[in-house]
C-alpha cells in the first residue's frame, strides 16, 4: 500500500470554472435548501402539534374546546420559534413558513369549530401549485428551474441556454406537480368525509418528507445531468 501524503488539490484561479468535484456535497446542498434539520423540524411543529393534540384533548377544557387549545398551542409554537430565533438574531425565514401557514386555517378552523378547516388553506394552496408547476414546465419555464437559478446560481439565466439542463428540471417540476396534485387530491377527498384524524396523518407525512424526498431528487438529477453534458464536452471532437 502507497504511503505517500495527498496533496492538497489547489484553488482554482477566479476566472477558472470550478470541477463538479468542487461543488459543495449533495447532503450539504440539501442542509442548505431546507434550512438544515434544525429548520425543517421547527417549520414542521406547529403543525405537529395540532395533528397530535386536536384527537386527544377533551371536547371542552375550561372555558374553551380541545380544537380551540390545539389551535392555541400550534399558534404559541410558532410565534415562540420566531420569537426565539430573532433573539438570537438567527434568521427566522423557516418559522414565518410555519407561523403563515397555520394563521389563515388556524382562523378559520376557531370560527366554524370545524378541525377540517385548518387544513382547508393548505390543500387550496397545494393544489394551485401543482397546476402552476406543471403549466410552466409545459411552457418551458419550469418553476423548479427558475428556483434552482435562484439558490444554486445566484439568479443567472444562464441554465435557459443549456437545452438537456431545461429539460431535466421540467420533468423534475412535472413530477413536483403530479405529487402536489395527487396528495391533495387525496386530501380533499378525506376533508370531505370527514376524516380529519386521517388528514392531519396526510397533511404530516406528506408534508416535509416528501418535499425532502422531492427536493434530495431534484439536486441528484441536476447534479447528473451536469456531470452527463460536462463529460459530453470533453470527449467531443474539436
Amino acid at each position: 500500500m502507497s504511503t505517500e501524503t495527498p496533496t492538497r488539490k489547489p484553488d482554482p484561479d477566479p476566472g477558472e470554472a470550478r470541477d463538479d468535484d468542487e461543488l459543495p456535497p449533495f447532503t450539504e446542498q440539501l442542509s442548505q435548501q431546507l434550512g438544515g434539520v434544525k429548520g425543517v423540524v421547527e417549520a414542521a411543529v406547529p403543525i405537529t402539534l395540532f395533528v397530535v393534540l386536536n384527537p386527544i384533548l377533551p371536547d371542552q377544557m375550561g372555558p374553551l374546546s380541545g380544537l380551540q387549545w390545539a389551535i392555541i398551542f400550534s399558534a404559541a409554537s410558532a410565534l415562540g420559534i420566531a420569537a426565539w430565533r430573532a433573539m438570537r438574531k438567527e434568521p427566522i425565514r423557516h418559522a414565518l413558513n410555519g407561523l403563515f401557514g397555520i394563521a389563515l386555517g388556524a382562523f378559520l378552523a376557531w370560527r366554524s369549530t370545524d378541525a377540517r378547516d385548518f387544513y382547508l388553506p393548505g390543500i387550496i394552496q397545494g393544489a394551485i401549485y401543482g397546476v402552476l408547476l406543471i403549466v410552466s414546465a409545459l411552457i418551458r419555464h419550469p418553476i423548479i428551474g427558475w428556483i434552482y437559478a435562484v439558490v444554486a446560481q445566484g439568479g443567472k439565466k444562464e441554465w435557459r441556454d443549456n437545452k438537456p439542463l431545461v429539460d431535466v428540471l421540467s420533468r423534475i417540476t412535472i413530477l413536483w406537480g403530479i405529487v402536489f396534485i395527487a396528495k391533495n387530491a387525496l386530501r380533499i377527498w378525506l376533508w370531505r368525509i370527514d376524516a380529519e384524524n386521517a388528514l392531519g396523518l396526510v397533511t404530516l407525512f406528506g408534508g416535509w418528507p416528501v418535499t425532502i424526498a422531492l427536493t434530495a431528487l431534484t439536486i441528484w438529477a441536476v447534479r447528473r445531468r451536469m456531470r452527463t453534458v460536462e463529460a459530453d464536452a470533453e470527449t467531443a471532437p474539436a
